[in-house]
C-alpha cells in the first residue's frame, strides 16, 4: 500500500490542474504525525484574498476524499 504522503500528494495532483488554470499551484511541505497535511500555496494563490476559502473548500476536502485519515490541511504562510 502506498504511504500517506504519496497518496496526499495523488490528491493534490487531481487538483492542481484547477490552481493552475488560475495562475497558481500548491506544494506538498509535510504531512504530520498528527494527520495535518501543510501546504504552500504560489503563484496567484499566494496572498489571494480567497485563499483559505480554496484551500478549506477546495483542496482540504479533495485530500480527506482520498486520503480519510487526515485532519486538516494547512497553509504554512497563514
Amino acid at each position: 500500500m502506498e504511504d500517506k504522503r504519496s497518496r496526499v500528494e495523488a490528491a493534490l495532483e487531481k487538483i492542481r490542474p484547477y490552481l493552475v488554470a488560475d495562475g497558481g499551484n500548491i506544494e506538498l511541505v509535510e504531512v504530520t504525525d498528527d494527520n495535518v497535511v501543510k501546504v504552500h500555496l504560489t503563484g496567484a494563490c499566494h496572498g489571494c484574498p480567497f485563499s483559505l476559502q480554496t484551500l478549506k473548500a477546495g483542496v482540504e476536502i479533495a485530500v480527506k476524499k482520498d486520503v480519510p485519515e487526515i485532519v486538516e490541511v494547512v497553509d504554512i504562510n497563514c
